[in-house]
């Protein structure tokens, strides 16, 4: 009898560059913007931009309205400055469904998608990594295992890309692996990872 495993494989591949006008495009929405997309280039989550071209906008708000990488409600509110410039929000979105402003921009604004990446491996449910594979990109940098979701979760392992372009990391994690109670979802930052493959059971 042969032997039988119950081990799966998730795989993420995300090397969109940050754009600037993804879900809104230049506009002055008063109230509910106009949206362009409602998920990002990739298929993974992203954090949200908002980018000002006028410097009479400060303080006013752009409330994002999505789901998380598990498919969870989320909000974040992206305050602008005084300053012609983006405003990165933390939070990564899976989806956009809603941009709205607290009041109408002087100038035109750009709502987008930022350089922070996330995908769920295991969703929600308890999981135990086993290994990965990571091909790094140009840019040396970590990544992050999270118990659960950026937002909620709790980074429980952490692993480097080299920063030279296609060179392969490969590790096996011993015995039964190493626990997610609340699932699994790895983050990194555009530029660090060609692709990842993320061994769990």
């Amino acid at each position: 009898m042969g032997v039988q495993s119950d081990v799966q494989v998730g795989f993420i591949a995300d090397e969109n560059a940050a754009d600037a006008d993804r879900l809104v495009t230049a506009a002055r929405p008063n109230t509910s913007a106009t949206m362009a997309n409602t998920t990002f280039l990739g298929g993974g989550a992203r954090n949200v931009t908002v980018t000002t071209t006028g410097t009479s906008d400060n303080a006013k708000t752009c409330t994002i309205t999505g789901t998380d990488v598990f498919g969870n409600a989320i909000t974040e509110v992206i305050t602008s400055t005084s300053s012609a410039e983006a405003v990165a929000g933390a939070k990564l979105f899976l989806t956009v469904s809603a941009v709205e402003c607290s009041a109408q921009y002087a100038a035109n604004i750009t709502v987008g998608s930022g350089s922070l990446c996330a995908s769920a491996v295991a969703g929600g449910g308890r999981t135990r990594m086993k290994g990965y594979s990571i091909v790094s990109a140009g840019t040396a940098g970590l990544v992050d295992f999270y118990n659960g979701t950026p937002e909620d979760g709790t980074i429980i392992f952490k692993a480097q890309t080299l920063g030279t372009d296609n060179t392969t990391i490969d590790n096996t994690i011993p015995d039964e692996g190493i626990l997610f109670g609340s699932g699994l979802t790895v983050g990194y930052t555009v530029a660090t990872v060609v692709l990842a493959n993320i061994f769990f059971a």
